[in-house]
């Protein structure tokens, strides 16, 4: 079949067999089929669904793309953590170092900025001199010497989910449980790790914005999973607001550091330390979860947790100092404080507008247009404010009076305030009664 016969098939609901994908995958990885073909047929995939078969088929297609991280040197139990995206998620910054502390070998293989989320990655580039772009080689060796790599994939781990994962970014085609299943198992195939951990987020702020369609992917990913050899775990969080407080890359790593060092909002801490314990017990470093969760929390108090993401930040050529002293992160200059309007409680309308605000007060990926300026579409060329984004000054259903500050801007080029806040205006609301408030871990 030729790409246009492929883009017809699914458009018009049709099933693609194995050979079909392996050609669709091959050749856009190849540059055979080019990002124009794809974004057709993404949109249709986006429109049609792909059913269990295929999505296992485009997975192994996108790992058969490349190369993949050979963990058998590595003493100890692998276990990757990976999270579906959400707004403020910097729980690996914190859950990383502590299971790493508590024995766990983590190779986590991290991604950039997709939609209105943050990307791990972007975040630990904002701490001087940090170097995700690792080889199989260095990740292994640095890896059994510290006990935790967070990295980028390499041109050779998955390419093709590297070019497919940049375009559906560009062309709305990101909330699709078959692409984010593959998305995310291609990765954790090629990583190596057996033992994986997913953090699924579920609510306004994540890519399944319900409690069902969320399910609906935990189970895909544990499916897959189970069909590629690996033993997948899921556990599906609240992103009905940001995770913590701030949102923006220096902001969430200097408040990952607060967590790590006795401080930071009591969310993050929850869910950094559960997914910690969680690894701790997959790979069979604790009695159950309750003795995962003793060990990880001895690692938070005594501060080995905080010493770990030094040596992992050191490891990977990054300035370690910024763990005593987060004064050396980007700082943007600017500040500006959203205040209530009137009396009552925060509602959070929609999380995802938050994260769009973020990510456009920091110059960010989604081409939002500044009125003095022009869209920047060339991700690879554009030069993203580190220190840019806004903290959460008040937390949904807190109480706020007329004047009280909600949440604080953090900007360098003031020509971004007007599109951010618009974002954000969209994004909040003062209610007259306490808004429901839902757990974090609700399965």
């Amino acid at each position: 079949m030729i790409p246009y016969e492929l883009i017809a098939k699914k458009r018009d609901g049709g099933r693609h067999t194995r050979q079909e994908l392996e050609l669709l995958v091959s050749g856009f990885t190849d540059g055979r089929i080019t990002d124009s073909l794809m974004a057709a047929w993404l949109m249709a995939a986006y429109l049609r669904g792909l059913d269990m078969r295929e999505t296992a088929w485009l997975t192994a297609a996108m790992v058969a793309s490349g190369e993949t991280v050979d963990l058998s040197g590595v003493d100890g139990v692998p276990v990757d953590k990976h999270s579906t995206g959400g707004v403020g998620d910097k729980a690996t910054l914190v859950a990383v170092p502590l299971a790493a502390a508590a024995g766990v070998k983590v190779p986590k293989l991290s991604g950039r900025a997709l939609g209105h989320t943050g990307g791990t990655l972007d975040k630990l580039e904002s701490i001087p001199g940090f170097r995700v772009s690792l080889s199989p080689g260095e990740l292994v060796s640095r890896l059994n010497r510290v006990g935790a790599v967070i990295a980028a994939q390499t041109a050779n781990i998955v390419p093709a989910d590297k070019k497919i994962y940049a375009l559906r970014d560009k062309t709305a085609t990101v909330a699709s449980i078959p692409l984010i299943t593959a998305s995310i198992m291609s990765k954790k195939a090629a990583g190596g790790a057996k033992n994986i951990l997913i953090d699924v987020k579920t609510g306004s702020g994540a890519f399944m914005p319900t409690l069902s369609a969320s399910r609906e992917l935990a189970s895909a990913l544990i499916e897959v999973g189970d069909g590629l050899g690996l033993k997948v775990r899921c556990l599906i969080t609240d992103m009905g607001q940001p995770l913590g407080r701030a949102v923006g890359n220096a902001l969430e790593v200097k408040e990952a550091i607060d967590c790590l060092t006795g401080g930071g909002p009591a969310d993050l801490r929850e869910l950094s330390l559960r997914l910690a314990a969680l690894m701790v017990e997959m790979a069979g470093l604790a009695p159950g979860i309750d003795g995962a969760m003793s060990l990880v929390m001895k690692c938070l108090d005594t501060g080995l947790g905080a010493h770990k993401l030094k040596e992992i930040i050191a490891a990977q050529g990054g300035d370690a100092r910024v763990v005593d002293d987060p004064g050396l992160l980007p700082a943007a200059p600017g500040r500006r404080v959203i205040a209530a309007e009137s009396d009552g409680w925060l509602n959070i309308v929609d999380c995802s507008r938050l994260g769009l605000g973020s990510a456009v007060l920091a110059g960010g990926h989604l081409g939002v247009r500044p009125k003095s300026g022009r869209a920047d579409q060339n991700r690879e060329k554009r030069e993203v404010d580190r220190g840019a984004g806004l903290v959460m000054l008040a937390k949904l259903g807190d109480p706020v009076k007329v004047g009280d500050p909600l949440i604080e801007l953090y900007y360098s080029d003031e020509s971004r305030l007007e599109p951010a806040g618009a974002a954000i205006a969209e994004a909040i609301s003062v209610v007259s009664q306490r808004p429901q408030v839902r757990p974090l871990i609700r399965e």
